[in-house]
Parts: structure tokens; C-alpha cells; sequence
């Protein structure tokens, strides 16, 4: 248990450096150093988890974006050569698993990881280790769902895997085997996610601060939190029954043995909707955060855009059929989720609204963060109206499965999430690493994004209403001319906006690259931050906070900082972050307990792929699997939670450092 003593007055001469503390974890108690690559790969410090998984989750958005221009250039000219029918199959496959699974979902999953505690000012997440085991369980299904390239050939039925296409008669190879089983690891890491995260926001925000006092970050993560911990169990219930029909002879979607192969839809577009919302309502949440401090102006109607998130959270259980009114549901269903399709949009207006009054009037300040931020409203509004047109049955049943459908969700996916993550990206950087991105290739990023995302998905909408299919690997000459639209001109358009994309993509690795290298330091609050994540140091301390902040207002720090005047009513600022954080560090809690390093949760998460392995090539390997998740529960429930001197300071040990057990 990691023990933080009194730091000296501010003024008072400067304390000898304590020697380093040795860290003890697990039942044998066996020495962690705190520096170098065990400090990372052991840690259950929510900011190391939030930062690995920022680093796993932009690695396959790069595996994900190479995938999508493999597609583009397939599909730049009349007759593709580049990839064969079956590789066009799984790349495509892949491309959606990868980004909607291994980018998006794991990206948001770092900033909730990150920003929650420090935005409600807890000092880590409620569950340490299990935190941790998350992590590890997302990095092995990762893992398994691609190690299908090498083993031969990846999933080829699409993101969604319609049965009969996913069974072994038309998918014989075992990547969609890879696939199934890869994603029932990464559901784990994101139930077991959701649960901490759910606890940690309802029993650990600071003394004073309400639900209504949270920053909307931390509301729509919690939202968010909630869905996927109702969403994902269905989702892997499908998984299970088509990984025993695939692996042990099940006829679950056999239409040869009585089953009916709609129950797949609805059993994944039940979870693949509220997915939708999983998606998107983090970035929300950011740009939540953004358009208020770059708008030098509280964020307009806050209750509005609680309640509205939550009601995107509660009316999206309600409308997965609107992806199934081609498959014959009849007019009643699809009355029903037409009706409701229109409703989800009412909540979602709101939000559109909110954020544009937040910027009317504003002393508005266009850094790349506030670029992103107002290009997502922009991109988004775009994408929702065309997705209003999917409630309108007879529309819907001639867009399903053409081009059309692929701009609509690229619009609200890339346009809406992405851009949002992108904003936050720019926001929190300074926070996270002490050092801010250049703003000058912050912003030529957001214009080749901004630019290429138009020019691919934009020309979409009309080769779609056109009559061009997804899911087809070429497109002749012959049809290149047919219609009111060029199809051969606006497909060679998509394909050159998809290089200028991630042209965009590139400059920012090149922006973290140069920012990495430099020695400049950003200061505490570049940006007159509103909420608690910035009363801290950059980056923050192990602890957090010296001491836990007392909540009396939301945007509590924007209170600390700046009084009104009571006859100009005008905001006159009293103190600034350097002040707060000095003011902190002089009445530091005395005794500041943190969970130690622990090696079980990635033993326990590392014997998951073994099974998969197992169930795919060989029972006794999965067998292996399980005695390890045996051993490493075990392990880790005789690993002590609490040091035996908690509340006092521990004994030194004969070299004078302190030893340290494991919390949490």
C-alpha cells in the first residue's frame, strides 16, 4: 500500500528525497520496481490503464484504416485486381470489427478510464486490479480476432455475421470461429469495465458533488457504462450459441433443422443499436467539455443534455428492427420501430441545439480542440438526417444495402465519434503528458480529415441512391455511367478522399511524434479549464488529488478560479491553477493509501486465448486454459487487499525503504 506523506508548507525549506519505495504485490510478496516496463505492464493506476489502452486502440485504428484503403483501392476503378472476392470478404469484415470493437469502443474506454476519477475527484477507480483485467482481456481478444490473418484467413461475413453466411457450410475456414470467440473476450473486458466504472461514479465522487454537479463527460460515460452493461450479455449470448454451432454441432440458426436464422438479427442488432449509442455518446461527452471552455461560457441547458443522454440510452433499446424492414418483419414491427426510430432523433436534436447556443454569443477561441468539436455537430447533424430517412420504411427498404447506408454510418460513426475522440485527443493532452500538441498541425489535420472524410463518404449518399451494393468486390464498366451520377467519377472521388483522410490521420501521429520529442512544457491550465481533472498536476500525480476537493458548484474549478463581481455581475478571476494546486499541496492528507502492482489480472486474462485456441484446434489446450483462470483466481483472491498497519505509517524495512501491499 503506497503511502504519501505531508509534503512541507509552501515556503518551508525542502525535505530530503525519500528513497524509492520498494512495492510488494501478490501472496509471495515478491519486489515490483515502479519504473520502467513492469511499471506498466503490472499497474492498476487508472492513468496508465487509460493511457494503454489509448496506445492498443490507435495501433488497430491504424491496422483499421489500412484496411479501409485496401477496400478503396479495390473499388477506385471498374474491375478491381487488388483483392480477390474472398479477401475482399474479410477485409471489409475485419475493417468494421476492427474500428467499431478495437478503436472506437477501447478509445472512449481510455478517456473514461482516464477523466473519470480525476473528474469526480477520486483518487482511482473502484476495482484497481479488475481495472486492469479489462485491459489485458481487450489486448487478448484483439489478438485472437486478427491472429485469423495468419491461421488461415480471417472472418468474411461481415461485421454484423448474418447466419446462414457465419455457419460452416458457407464460412468453412475458422476465422469467423476467431472471430466469435475474440469477441467474447473483448465482451468481457467491457462488462467488467462497465461494472467498475458504474460503481466508481455512483460511491466515489468528491464530498459535495451530487449527480447533477458531474461533468457531462462523466454523466454520458455513465450512460454509456449502463448500456454496454445490459447490451453486451446479448451480444455474447449470440456469440456463445454460434460458436457451439459452429464448434460442437449446435443448429441454433439451421433452417434445415427447424431454427430460424432471424434470431441472429435480432439478437445482434439488439445489442448492435444500442452500440450505436455506445459509440457515439463519449464523444458527446467531450465535446460537452470542449464548446464551454473554448466558448468562455457555461454549457447551455446542462439539464437538458443529462437527460437527453439518458433518454438516447433508454429509447435506444427501441429501435433495432429499423436495420431488419427487409427481412419481412411485417407492418405492424415495422410501424412500431419506424415510430421509434423518429423519436431517438427528438433527444439528439436537443443536443444539437444545446451545443450551438453554447457557442452563440461565446468568446469563441478556434483551437484544433474547438475545430473538431464543431465539426463533429457539423458532421453528425449531417449523418442524423440521413439516418431520420431509414425510420421511413419504404426509403429504408431501398437504401438497405447499398452505398447509401455505408455514408449514413460513416457520417455518424467517423464523423460524429471519431472527430469527437480527435477533440479530445487536442483538450486533454496537456493533462496527460504535460506537454500540449502543435496547434499549427492540429489544425492542418483537422482540415485534411474534415476535407478527405467529405470527399469519401459525401459521394456515397448518390452512388448509393444509385443503385451500387455493399458488399460487392467490383463494379463493371458497363454500369460506371448509368444514371443521373457518374458512378465510375464518384467512386475514384471516395477513393482519393480516403488517402487525403488518412493523410489527416498521419499528421497527427506526426504531431505526437514531434510533441514527444520536444522539451517544452505546457502550462497547468492552457486552456482556463472548467472541471476538477485540471486542479491538478500535468500529468497528475499517482494520488491525484493531494487532497480531496470539497465540491460546492458544477465546474467547480471555474468557481475556484473566478468570482462574480457583485456590481458588474462580470466574472473576475481570484485565483489561478498554480494558486489551487499550491493551496492543495499545503494541506495534503496525511496518510494517502494506493493499490499496489499486482500480476494476476494479466495471468488470469492471458489464459482466455488459450481456451479460444482450445475450443478452435483442440479441447485439451482449452482444458490447460482453464486450470490457468484457476490458478490465477486463486492467486488473486490470496493476494492481501490491505496492508496490516494501514492507518499508520509502515515500518521500515532494513534498507529504509517502506514495504508496500496491495489495495484494491
Amino acid at each position: 500500500m503506497a503511502i504519501i506523506e505531508q509534503p512541507a508548507p509552501v515556503g518551508a525549506p525542502a525535505l530530503p528525497a525519500a528513497p524509492t519505495p520498494t512495492r510488494t504485490f501478490g501472496a509471495l510478496r515478491r519486489p515490483v520496481a515502479t519504473t520502467g516496463w513492469k511499471s506498466w505492464v503490472f499497474t492498476v493506476d487508472h492513468k496508465k490503464l487509460g493511457i494503454m489502452y489509448g496506445v492498443v486502440a490507435m495501433f488497430f485504428f491504424i491496422v483499421g484504416g489500412i484496411e479501409a484503403l485496401l477496400i478503396r483501392l479495390q473499388l477506385a476503378a471498374p474491375n478491381g485486381k487488388v483483392l480477390s472476392a474472398d479477401v475482399y470478404n474479410q477485409m471489409f469484415t475485419m475493417h468494421a470489427t476492427t474500428m467499431v470493437f478495437l478503436f472506437v469502443m477501447p478509445m472512449a474506454a481510455a478517456f473514461a478510464n482516464y477523466f473519470i476519477p480525476l473528474q469526480i475527484g477520486a483518487r482511482d477507480v473502484a476495482f484497481p486490479r479488475i481495472n486492469a483485467f479489462g485491459f489485458w482481456t481487450l489486448v487478448g481478444g484483439g489478438i485472437i480476432v486478427n491472429l485469423s490473418w495468419f491461421l488461415g484467413g480471417a472472418a468474411d461475413g461481415g461485421w454484423f455475421m448474418y447466419a446462414p453466411n457465419s455457419g460452416p457450410v458457407f464460412s468453412p475456414s475458422h476465422g469467423v470461429d476467431f472471430w466469435a470467440l475474440g469477441l467474447q473476450i473483448t465482451g468481457i473486458a467491457s462488462l467488467t469495465g462497465a461494472i467498475n466504472l458504474i460503481v466508481t461514479v455512483l460511491n466515489m465522487r468528491a464530498p459535495g458533488m451530487s449527480l447533477m454537479k458531474m461533468p457531462v463527460f462523466t454523466w454520458l460515460q455513465l450512460v454509456v457504462q449502463f448500456l454496454l452493461l445490459f447490451a453486451i450479455p446479448v451480444i455474447t449470448v449470440a456469440l456463445f450459441l454460434l460458436s457451439f454451432q459452429r464448434n460442437f454441432g449446435a443448429t441454433f440458426f439451421d433452417v434445415s433443422a427447424g431454427a430460424d436464422p432471424l434470431l441472429w438479427q435480432h439478437l445482434f442488432w439488439i445489442f448492435g443499436h444500442p452500440e450505436v449509442y455506445v459509440l457515439i455518446l463519449p464523444s458527446f461527452g467531450i465535446i460537452s467539455e470542449v464548446l464551454p471552455v473554448f466558448s468562455k461560457k457555461p454549457l447551455f441547458g446542462y439539464p437538458f443534455v443529462v437527460f437527453s443522454g439518458a433518454a438516447i440510452g433508454f429509447v435506444g433499446w427501441g429501435v433495432w428492427a429499423h436495420h431488419m424492414f427487409a427481412s419481412g418483419l411485417g407492418p405492424v414491427s415495422v410501424a412500431v420501430f419506424s415510430i421509434a426510430t423518429m423519436a431517438i432523433a427528438i433527444p439528439t436534436g436537443v443536443k444539437i441545439v444545446n451545443w450551438t447556443m453554447t457557442l452563440w454569443g461565446g468568446k469563441l477561441r478556434f483551437t484544433a480542440a474547438m475545430h473538431f468539436a464543431v465539426g463533429l455537430i457539423v458532421l453528425f447533424t449531417i449523418g442524423g438526417l440521413s439516418g431520420v430517412t431509414h425510420s421511413v420504411a419504404p426509403s429504408d427498404t431501398q437504401q438497405t444495402d447499398t452505398y447509401y447506408i455505408v455514408a449514413h454510418f460513416h457520417y455518424v460513426l467517423f464523423g460524429g465519434a471519431i472527430f469527437g475522440l480527435f477533440a479530445g485527443f487536442y483538450y486533454w493532452w496537456p493533462k496527460m503528458f504535460g506537454k500540449q500538441l502543435n496547434e499549427r498541425l492540429g489544425k492542418a489535420n483537422f482540415w485534411f480529415m474534415v476535407i478527405g472524410m467529405n470527399l469519401t463518404f459525401g459521394p456515397m449518399h448518390m452512388i448509393g441512391l444509385q443503385g451500387q451494393p455493399r458488399r460487392m468486390y467490383v463494379w463493371t464498366e458497363a454500369r460506371a455511367g448509368e444514371g443521373f451520377f457518374n458512378i465510375a467519377f464518384w467512386n475514384m472521388v471516395a477513393s482519393i478522399g480516403a488517402f487525403i483522410l488518412a493523410f489527416g490521420v498521419l499528421l497527427f501521429l506526426i504531431n505526437v511524434w514531434k510533441t514527444a520529442r520536444s522539451k517544452q512544457v505546457a502550462p497547468l491550465d492552457p486552456w482556463d479549464a472548467r472541471t476538477l481533472e485540471w486542479m491538478t498536476a500535468s500529468p497528475p500525480k499517482e494520488h491525484n488529488f493531494d487532497a480531496i476537493p470539497t465540491v460546492h458548484h458544477l465546474d467547480e474549478f471555474f468557481h475556484r478560479k473566478y468570482e462574480q463581481d457583485p456590481n458588474t455581475h462580470e466574472m473576475k478571476q481570484v485565483a489561478t491553477a498554480e494558486d489551487i494546486l499550491r493551496e492543495q499541496e499545503a494541506n495534503a492528507d496525511k496518510h494517502i493509501h494506493m493499490p499496489s502492482p499486482s500480476y494476476w489480472p494479466i495471468v488470469l486474462a492471458g489464459a482466455l486465448p488459450v481456451i479460444a485456441l482450445g475450443i478452435i484446434y483442440s479441447i485439451p489446450i482449452a482444458i490447460v486454459g482453464g486450470a490457468i483462470v484457476v490458478l490465477a483466481m486463486f492467486g488473486w483472491s490470496l493476494e492481501p487487499s490491505t496492508a496490516p498497519d494501514s492507518d499508520f505509517d509502515p515500518p521500515a524495512s532494513g534498507d529504509g525503504t517502506k514495504e508496500l501491499a496491495p489495495l484494491g
